[in-house]
């Protein structure tokens, strides 16, 4: 049962494995959190030996593929390396962005303060490139497709923050870290605000769709991952209110 909760299958196959993770798992080892949950740990009791190929936020949901073999693990590696993956995120953020597009070319420095998080850093930092396209304004919320050229840590969060906005409850990169709640931006909602639950309290980020050529046959595949059940009750509530749905705003 915990499995079911913690990941979903979206492709399995002799040479690599895709999987659809919840927030808040390492899907490796780390360096800062040796005792953090893993998914590779937790799926390697059902699919046997995993190789990371490529990293996913902690507190990023969303596609996440693994080798299941050597062969397979340098070819997909090389991949990444050589940008060859297509890589696209949905996030929620507060505010709402005046571009309908933006291109971010700004180097990151990795663990660059204290508190352990990414900088822009245009002397140390390594290239790190992200497409950001606005998917739609929703009360206080905008919903943002992000495509991310370069793997840095906190990529997208910190080119975000970099040009002035914050993703929904991000715990490092947000001075408003405020859960999503109906309340919030429904008329005449009429509940108990004291007793309410959030429809969403994490990092309102999530991997959404990943394009790979296949490491055995050759041949391209693109993988989405739904959204999880929060992110999705935030996107429905969003829509029926204001009339926009990021799934709807896909014009690929």
């Amino acid at each position: 049962m915990k499995a079911v909760l913690d990941y979903s299958v979206l492709y399995n196959d002799d040479d690599i494995l895709v999987l659809n993770k919840r927030s808040g798992l390492l899907i490796a080892a780390d360096r800062y959190d040796e005792s953090a949950q893993r998914l590779d740990l937790i799926a390697e009791k059902e699919f046997g030996k995993l190789f990371a190929v490529h990293r996913l936020d902690k507190d990023t949901s969303g596609a996440i593929i693994y080798a299941k073999n050597a062969e397979s693990h340098r070819f997909l590696s090389k991949q990444f390396e050589e940008r060859k993956v297509e890589k696209i995120y949905h996030c929620l953020v507060n505010g709402h962005p005046l571009w309908e597009t933006l291109h971010v070319d700004a180097k990151l420095l990795p663990d660059g303060d204290a508190r352990h998080r990414t900088i822009p850093n245009q002397r140390f930092g390594k290239p790190a490139i992200t497409d950001f396209k606005m998917l739609g304004a929703c009360g206080p919320y905008s919903w943002i497709e992000a495509r991310p050229h370069t793997g840095r840590t906190h990529q997208i969060r910190v080119h975000l923050s970099k040009n002035g906005f914050c993703i929904v409850c991000d715990p490092l990169y947000s001075g408003n870290q405020k859960p999503v709640r109906l309340s919030d931006f429904k008329r005449n909602w009429h509940g108990n605000t004291e007793e309410e639950k959030p429809l969403l309290e994490r990092l309102a980020l999530h991997a959404y769709k990943l394009t790979i050529t296949h490491p055995k046959t050759g041949e391209q595949m693109s993988f989405t991952a739904p959204y999880p059940k929060d992110m999705d009750a935030t996107r429905k509530q969003l829509a029926k209110i204001f009339g926009v749905d990021p799934l709807n705003s896909i014009d690929n």
